[in-house]
């Protein structure tokens, strides 16, 4: 058997192959209404991460494995932290359990590593030194450079880093990294100094007695007719 032929078995699973090989993936049918609440979680949705989160899908090679990726995906650096240390293989864990659909091709990609380690550097990739991870990455990490024997991996890799930026960037860490604020009061004092600075220019004095504040918020503004804010 040939490694094209082994890629193949490894990446299609009767849901890897929906995943990995092209597919468009089964679509998953929920019985009943969608629960939820504004703000707040209903006692069946606790209940059910509760559960999800009580069972165990991978194993501890797997996690090793995991851990090993999302810090080469996004490693530690002087701006923020690696993906492990803000939890990422644990979120990952949980995405498996709760889009199950995920778990036949997270577990095809995770096989291959060992096989291609095996072929390459004949041993498991759990064992292998930092620069022979980054081989094996190589061959699937560049969807633009990988030959067609490795396009079921490119999807594997691909599904694995999507997920952890959603890990990543779902953290309090991820938004400051991104500079996200999220819904803040509507206050408006002005184009910022390190904008108008930028351009040697600053604001009109004569309206900083009307910029929007807090505490106006509801109050409406009034114009003349040439379109100058008055109120």
């Amino acid at each position: 058997m040939n490694r094209r032929e082994n890629l193949k078995l490894l990446f299609a699973g009767s849901l890897g192959a929906s995943l990995l090989l092209g597919c468009e993936p089964e679509q998953v049918k929920l019985e009943g209404k969608v629960i939820g609440t504004p703000g707040g979680r209903t006692d069946e949705e606790k209940a059910r991460d509760a559960k999800l989160l009580s069972e165990q899908f991978f194993t501890e090679e797997e996690l090793k494995k995991i851990s090993t990726l999302v810090d080469l995906i996004l490693p530690a650096d002087d701006l923020s932290p690696s993906a492990t240390a803000l939890g990422v293989p644990a979120f990952i864990e949980f995405m498996m359990k709760d889009q199950p659909n995920l778990q036949t091709p997270m577990r095809g990609g995770l096989m291959w590593l060992d096989f291609e380690a095996q072929e390459v550097f004949g041993k498991v990739f759990n064992d292998l030194e930092a620069v022979q991870v980054q081989v094996i990455i190589d061959l699937v990490a560049w969807p633009d450079k990988a030959s067609e024997d490795y396009q079921g991996g490119v999807r594997w890799f691909n599904m694995l880093r999507n997920l952890t930026c959603s890990g990543y960037f779902s953290t309090q860490e991820g938004w400051n990294f991104m500079g996200y604020q999220g819904n803040v009061p509507n206050v408006w004092d002005g184009v910022p100094a390190e904008v108008l600075s930028k351009h040697n220019l600053s604001n009109p004095e004569k309206y900083a007695e009307i910029y929007l504040k807090p505490e106006e918020r509801s109050k409406v503004a009034v114009w003349d007719a040439e379109g100058n804010l008055i109120a």
